[in-house]
C-alpha cells in the first residue's frame, strides 16, 4: 500500500524511484556507498527494496537506536539484533567467530571478555558477497566511532566481497563521521559512491496521492491533492502521512498538518537534545522569515538579552546545515519550519 507509513520492502509497494534503485544495485560493486537526502524522503524504503532485489545476504543496522556517547556495549547490542535476520544465510560463518554465540534464533555478542573484533567479523563475512547497511549512520558519531571507522577502512582495503551502504538524513554529520576529508581519519581520501534522493516534483506528488487514493478506494477532489502538495512540498513521508490520515477519515488538511507538525516538533526537540538553547532561538529566527545573518543575530540577542559573538552564531548555523535542517536561512522541510515556530 502506497499510504502504509512503514518503510516499503518490495517494488510493488514503492512509488517511482526506479532510477535510484537501479543505481544502488549497480553501486553494490563499490566498497562504500552513501544514500543521502532530507528526512522522510524515502531512503530506508529505497534501501530495503534495493537490498531485496540484489539478492545478496545483507545485514541492516538501524543506528537510530543509539544514544549520544554510546559505547561498545550499546553498539554490540544493536549489532546483535541486526545479525539475527541473517542467520539462515550467514549463521555458519557467524558461529565460527570468537565473541559470537548463537542460541536458537538469538545472537549474543561479547563486548568485554574475549570481545568480538569488528575486523574479524568483516574478514569472515568476506567469504561471501555480503552487503552491510547502516541506516542513519551519522548516529555512529561518538566515543566508539573511531573503532567502527577503522574497521570499515580495513574492509574497504581488504574485503572485496563486502559492500557498506550508509544512509544519512543529516548529510553534513554523515560526512563528518566518515571523515573522508579529514587527514586523521582512516577513511581519508576513500571514494564514496553517493546517491542523493530528492523530493518528488509537483507532478510526481499529485500522481503519488492520486494512485494512493485509488489503491485505497477513495475518491478525492483534484484541488484537495493540489492543496496538500502545496503544503507538504513533495516530501514522500509527509505525503504518505497525509494520505494515510485522510483515508482513515481525517478529511481536514489543516488538522492533518497540525498532527504532522506535532510529530516534527517532537523529533526536532530530540535532535536538539544536549545542545544549547541558542539553537532553538536560531531556528525560531529562521522560521520567522529572518533571512540574513544580521536579522538572525539581532533576534537571538533580543531573546537572550546579551550579545552573541559572530563565531558562535557561525558554528550554530553550520551545525544546523550539517543536520540538514536549514540551508541559506531557509528550512528544507516546511513541516519542520512550522514546528520550529513552536520551540
Amino acid at each position: 500500500m502506497l499510504f502504509d507509513v512503514r518503510p516499503k520492502e518490495s517494488r510493488k509497494e514503492l512509488f517511482d524511484r526506479e532510477r535510484e534503485i537501479r543505481e544502488i544495485k549497480m553501486a553494490t560493486e563499490h566498497p562504500l556507498v552513501a544514500i543521502t537526502g532530507i528526512r522522510r524522503v524515502g531512503k530506508t524504503s529505497v534501501l530495503k527494496v534495493a537490498l531485496h532485489e540484489v539478492g545478496r545476504p545483507s545485514i541492516v543496522i538501524d543506528a537510530r537506536g543509539l544514544k549520544q556517547n554510546f559505547g561498545r556495549r550499546e553498539f554490540y547490542a544493536l549489532l546483535a539484533n541486526a545479525l539475527k535476520p541473517s542467520l539462515p544465510r550467514l549463521g555458519d560463518l557467524l558461529r565460527s567467530i570468537r565473541g559470537i554465540k548463537i542460541l536458537g534464533l538469538e545472537v549474543e555478542l561479547s563486548w568485554k571478555n574475549e570481545s568480538l573484533s569488528l575486523v574479524e567479523l568483516f574478514d569472515r563475512l568476506n567469504e561471501r558477497k555480503v552487503v552491510i547497511a547502516i541506516d542513519e549512520a551519522q548516529r555512529l558519531r561518538g566515543p566508539f566511532s573511531p573503532e567502527i571507522r577503522s574497521a570499515i577502512a580495513h574492509a574497504y582495503d581488504y574485503n572485496r566481497n563486502l559492500t557498506f551502504i550508509l544512509t544519512g538524513s543529516e548529510v553534513g554529520l554523515l560526512h563528518e563521521f566518515l571523515g573522508v576529508e579529514d587527514e586523521d581519519s582512516p577513511l581519508y581520501g576513500r571514494f564514496i559512491h553517493e546517491i542523493t534522493l530528492e523530493r518528488f516534483t509537483e507532478e510526481q506528488s499529485i500522481d503519488f496521492l492520486r494512485k494512493g487514493f485509488e489503491e485505497a478506494g477513495k475518491k478525492v477532489r483534484e484541488e484537495v491533492l493540489e492543496e496538500a502538495v502545496g503544503e507538504l512540498d513533495g516530501i514522500p513521508g509527509w505525503l504518505t502521512f497525509f494520505g494515510n490520515s485522510y483515508t482513515a477519515g481525517g478529511h481536514d488538511l489543516q488538522s492533518i498538518k497540525r498532527m504532522a507538525v506535532r510529530l516534527a516538533l517532537k523529533e526536532l526537540k530530540n535532535l536538539l537534545e544536549g545542545r544549547p538553547e541558542r539553537y532553538g532561538h536560531v531556528l525560531r529566527a529562521i522560521a520567522g522569515n529572518r533571512r540574513s545573518w544580521s536579522e538572525v543575530k539581532r533576534y537571538v540577542e533580543e531573546r537572550e538579552g546579551c550579545t552573541i559573538s559572530g563565531s558562535v552564531l557561525h558554528n550554530i548555523l553550520e551545525n544546523l546545515e550539517k543536520m540538514s535542517l536549514v540551508k541559506d536561512y531557509t528550512f528544507l522541510d516546511p513541516i519542520y519550519e512550522a514546528a520550529a515556530r513552536l520551540l
